[in-house]
């Protein structure tokens, strides 16, 4: 039995797939602490981890982004995710580091599990191999790893091949890191410096510093890099973890509707404002001949209007609702895309902030739906896309496609893997010394 440390951004999108890895290694016999927001307490102690809450700023919370993010509306494109990292991610990793040292500072911890966007790894990282536990990262998002082959990560460009577009990577990639992110990287190399550690990377790059990094998501869905990180290897999405929402009043009475389910959704952190997706959606939906169905992600539903056509929950279960839908229309989040996917569901995208622009473009590259561009689309063009989507079958083949490739993963058996992996090379390099 090994004894393991989990680190999570307190975000749902995030500490949702670590539970459920949490919960695989339990099951396992295995000893695992959570590290991330206190919000999440009930959720981790319901999959048999322990909760070793953050404090400081870094114990935000995503329901409240005035009290993290208040300036985000100022901002769009590649500054606003330069605002959103800085706040999400940079700023809190003092606090973060605290948290891991408090765990792993005063007791033998085999293995740490690290959310890839989790900061406070980085001292921990920054010391020599055999005076810490092996560290592996976890991929919640799109694969942010910066190579000549790809576009700055939440640029939203999508690969461009030959020499002009390696040239147009190579330009924006010296754009971001010594123009537009030079203020990020200085703020995390300082931030570094103060928690005991150094950053030798650039900040959104820290997916080639860990031991091992296990991306959450299929290799089908990522773009290609002829120089990926030799540490990566992908394990296809997680299954959520903990008890299904109990199924609201009328889901037998949209199981007994014939006419499509086109599900709309602003996920569970940019849900504050619904006049971005929902209620156009519920507008341009209400005249089609289908059945909307919307879930606010946690947030009071009824704020958001109705059509005759529409049915409202905060949650539901997606393993139940998905194998019914036609069409997901989302802001973006890459969980709630790799669901339906993994279903055969063609995804609109109105790409909101976060990792958002980089899903939206994947969905687009890939066939396997459309970007509307915007996080505040028109009622009329979410009509058409709709429309567009439904009546497209070779798209309607590509999700079939893209849903085979990613039922051949096995998530929960690669990750056992790279942790038998990791631990045993630590262990070798124990008996040699």
């Amino acid at each position: 039995m090994a004894t393991i440390l989990m680190c999570g951004t307190p975000l749902a999108g995030h500490v949702g797939p670590l539970v459920a890895v949490g919960r695989v290694l339990v099951e396992r016999g295995h000893r695992v602490t959570m590290v991330t927001g206190s919000r999440f307490a009930e959720q981790v102690a319901g999959a048999g981890l322990s909760l070793h809450p953050l404090g400081g700023i870094a114990d935000f919370d995503e329901r409240d982004p005035d009290s993290f993010t208040p300036d985000r509306h100022r901002y769009r494109g590649l500054t606003l995710s330069r605002y959103q990292v800085e706040r999400t991610f940079i700023a809190p990793l003092p606090d973060q580091a605290a948290a891991v040292d408090a765990v792993a500072g005063h007791r033998e911890v085999d293995a740490i599990l690290c959310d890839g966007t989790f900061a406070g790894i980085i001292p921990m990282l920054s010391r020599p191999r055999d005076r810490r536990p092996p560290v592996i990262g976890i991929g919640t998002m799109p694969l942010a790893q910066s190579s000549p082959d790809v576009a700055p990560f939440n640029s939203g460009l999508t690969p461009m091949g030959g020499p002009l577009g390696r040239m147009r990577n190579r330009l924006a990639h010296l754009l971001v890191r010594h123009v537009l992110f030079a203020p990020t990287q200085r703020s995390a190399r300082e931030l570094a410096r103060r928690a005991g550690g150094t950053l030798d990377h650039f900040v959104l790059d820290l997916s080639r510093a860990f031991d091992r990094f296990v991306q959450l998501g299929p290799a089908e869905f990522e773009y290609p890099r002829a120089d990926l990180a030799p540490n990566t290897v992908f394990a296809g999405p997680m299954p959520t973890a903990g008890r299904s929402p109990a199924l609201p009043p009328w889901w037998s009475d949209m199981l007994a509707d014939n006419r499509p389910v086109v599900h709309v959704t602003q996920g569970t952190l940019d849900n504050d404002d619904f006049s971005q997706l929902v209620e156009p959606a519920v507008a341009g939906l209400a005249g089609l001949d289908v059945q909307v169905v919307v879930t606010t992600g946690g947030a009071n539903p009824d704020p958001v209007p109705r059509a005759a056509n529409t049915r409202i929950a905060q949650y539901l279960d997606y393993d139940a609702l998905l194998p019914r839908t036609s069409v997901l229309v989302t802001n973006g989040g890459y969980g709630g895309v790799l669901q339906a996917l993994r279903h055969g569901v063609p995804v609109i995208v109105a790409p909101g902030g976060e990792d958002k622009p980089e899903v939206a473009a994947r969905v687009a590259y890939f066939g396997v739906g459309t970007s509307l561009g915007t996080r505040r689309p028109a009622a009329d063009v979410i009509t058409d896309a709709v429309r567009r989507i439904l009546a497209d079958d070779d798209l309607t083949a590509r999700c079939r496609q893209m849903a085979s490739a990613m039922a051949d993963y096995d998530p929960a058996a690669t990750l056992i893997a790279e942790f038998d992996r990791v631990t045993l090379g630590r262990d070798r390099r124990r008996s040699e010394n």
